[in-house]
Order: C-alpha cells, then structure tokens, then sequence
C-alpha cells in the first residue's frame, strides 16, 4: 500500500490512529476517521488504515471487504513511510519481554551515538516517527492486533526477534495456534530472523545486568543479537546492558517494609507473564492477582503457584475463576479490590517474605491501565508499610 493517493479511512481514533491521520494528512490524503460504532460513509477509498484496537469482527472491517478497500495496519503505513524516508527498522514481538528487549537494543543505538526511537506497541506510534522524520533506527515492538493487517515485503526489517510464543489474547484470536501464526509472520517481513530466543546463542555481555537471570536471559539473548545485527560491537553492548535500567512496572521494588520485599509486576498481563514474575521473585511469595482475564488457561500456573507462593489475593473480575483454578494447590482469598488485597496480603506477609503484584490480567476492569494499576499499588503498599513500622 503507498501513501499517497485517494481518499483514505482510518478505523479508530487512538493514538495509532490519530499518528496515522497526520502521516496521511501530511501527504496530501484527505482522510476519513472513524470511532466506536460509528457507520462508514458512502464515496470510495483507496485504504483503510487499521489502529491495533479494532478487530477483524468489527463491521468496519466486514465492510472494507465487501467494498473492495484495501486494509493496513497502522504499523504497515509507518513502516512503509519510515523505508521511503531512509529509517532502518528492528522488529520484535513475542508472548513476554517485548517491551524490555526493545528499550534495550533502542538504548544501546542511542549510547552508540546514533538516532533511535522505541517505537510500535510500547513508544511512539510508527507512523509518528515517520511524520517526525529524524531517526536513523526504529526499534518496533509488533504486537498479534498489528500483525492481522500488516503486510510487508521480506526486506522491511532488518532483524526481527520472535522471543517466546505462549497463550494470550486468545479472547481476540480465537485460539493459541492462529495467536502464534500471527507472531511467526513477522519472520517473513525481516532480512533475518529468530522464532525463539532460546535460539540465541549464550551472551556473556549481559552478566549483571537486568536480563542475567533464569527467566530473562534468552530475552537478553536476543536483545544482544538485534544489537549485533545493527552493526554493533562487543564494547558497545557490554555498555547497554550495564547501563540499562528496567520500565516501569516491570518487577520494580517499591521498598521493603517490616522485612517485606514489596515489587510491582502489573505489566504482567498474560498467565505466562504471571509465571515469569513469580519466578523471579523467589519464595515465599504472597500474590496479588487477577483483573479482566485474557483467555489464557490459569492452570498453567499451578505447578509454579504450589512450589513458590504462600497465598494468591484475588482482585478483579476474575477472581472466582481463578480461585476455582488454582485454590486446591495454593491457598486463595477472593478479596474483589487492590485496596483490600494489599491490606490482607501486608496483615499475612511475615520477615523475609515477598509481596507481589503481578496479575496475569488486563486492568481495564478496575483501572484505566496497567500504570495506573501498578500506581495504586505503590501507593497501597508504602500506606500498609508504615503499620509495620
């Protein structure tokens, strides 16, 4: 799909969408925005640019089809901008760790000297960087909802990284094998690619770092081999790794109080997130979860829940699903909010022991984000912490 030329739609009116309609704007393509359930108007287009928050049941999408309109993704618009105005692309996507791997790499080409934005699913909307025109390297975190409309030739990227496949989104794709297709395309679109980082050869660059631990390791893997397919050397990596600092609400330390480890994991969205986040806790661990759960089988933690958490506190819509799930292996309080979950969990946590909020979950039920959620722990945490004292 080229940019310029007719009439274009843009299906959703979020950030992707709104970068998309300046991209297209700047261009010269009179566009058309659509939200909600807003009906598509009469006349013709020549695309419809598709933001990662509209499904392929939408009856927008229905529509586009049965009219002959062609669909992109966002991602697709940007990334073909990007190209033509002379940007080199990196690509990962994944089940866990995605965001965390670009920053990473993202990191490193700016310690390198060079322009690099984070971009995609975590950062900027691609076709903000393309409108902004001042990169030399984007580092694009691909999501499943991207890839459902994005069609790009086998040169887009010049690496591309799948770092694991487990189950998530299933509530939007149907099942876990069109899930894992959908992350898998992306190899086609990358000069070179890796379908798993534990396919990554062993890097002892990041020994100290963030990554140099059980459960991110071959992410760090991977991170280490985008840095080397964009041309950096031994010197320059073995800095981004030193230098590098986690994001927010990913296993962050809000303090200890009363001899209790408290750490924030909301970014933990998915089952196999949850498990990552428990595992790098340790023992003894007391976990607040639950939320809007995404589909994803809960009884794939068990096994973890049994060998290393005290009790899991329950929040969110999902609470009782859950607790049915995992309340024969590990002990299970329901207790429907943050507030009171933290407030239990603080009550029970004893000397040496880890309070942990990673939710396997969504946070639309009961937050308006991931950030937000973690936030309101924080805030819970350190107002419990000082009883302790």
């Amino acid at each position: 799909m080229t940019a310029a030329g007719g009439r274009a739609l843009v299906l959703g009116r979020g950030r992707s969408g709104r970068a998309a309609e300046a991209l297209l704007a700047s261009l010269g393509v009179e566009t058309v925005s659509l939200d909600g359930d807003e009906p598509m108007p009469g006349g013709a287009f020549a695309r419809a640019v598709v933001s990662p928050g509209v499904p392929l049941t939408h009856a927008w999408i229905s529509e586009c089809r049965a009219r002959g309109v062609p669909l992109a993704s966002e991602l697709q618009l940007g990334v073909e901008e990007c190209r033509r105005r002379g940007v080199r692309l990196l690509a990962v996507t994944g089940s866990k760790g995605k965001s965390s791997v670009v920053k990473a790499v993202a990191d490193a080409l700016c310690l390198a000297g060079l322009r690099a934005v984070p971009c995609g699913n975590y950062g900027k909307p691609v076709c903000e960087v393309a409108l902004e025109g001042d990169a030399q390297w984007a580092v694009v975190e691909v999501s499943s909802f991207q890839m459902e409309t994005t069609n790009l030739p086998a040169d887009a990227f010049e690496a591309a990284a799948v770092l694991n496949l487990q189950e998530d989104h299933l509530d939007r794709h149907g099942g876990v094998e069109a899930y894992h297709a959908l992350k898998l395309r992306l190899l086609s679109m990358a000069r070179k690619g890796v379908a798993d980082a534990a396919d990554c050869p062993p890097c002892a660059l990041l020994e100290g770092s963030y990554f140099d631990n059980d459960v991110l390791r071959a992410n760090g893997a991977a991170a280490a081999w985008l840095m080397r397919a964009a041309g950096l050397d031994a010197a320059a990596v073995a800095r981004a790794f030193g230098e590098f600092r986690p994001l927010p609400h990913r296993m962050n330390e809000v303090g200890v109080f009363g001899g209790v480890r408290c750490i924030d994991d909301s970014k933990a969205t998915s089952i196999a997130a949850l498990m990552a986040g428990v595992a790098m806790a340790g023992s003894g661990v007391r976990l607040v979860a639950g939320g809007l759960a995404k589909g994803d089988d809960p009884k794939t933690a068990v096994p973890l829940l049994t060998s290393r958490v005290k009790k899991v506190y329950l929040i969110g819509r999902c609470a009782e699903v859950f607790s049915a799930a995992w309340s024969k292996a590990v002990d299970c309080e329901v207790c429907g909010t943050m507030d009171r979950a933290v407030e239990r969990a603080m009550r029970d946590a004893a000397k040496g022991e880890t309070l942990l909020l990673s939710p396997g979950t969504a946070s639309f039920d009961q937050f308006q984000s991931f950030g937000q959620r973690g936030d309101v722990f924080a805030e819970l945490v350190k107002k419990e912490g000082q009883k302790r004292k």
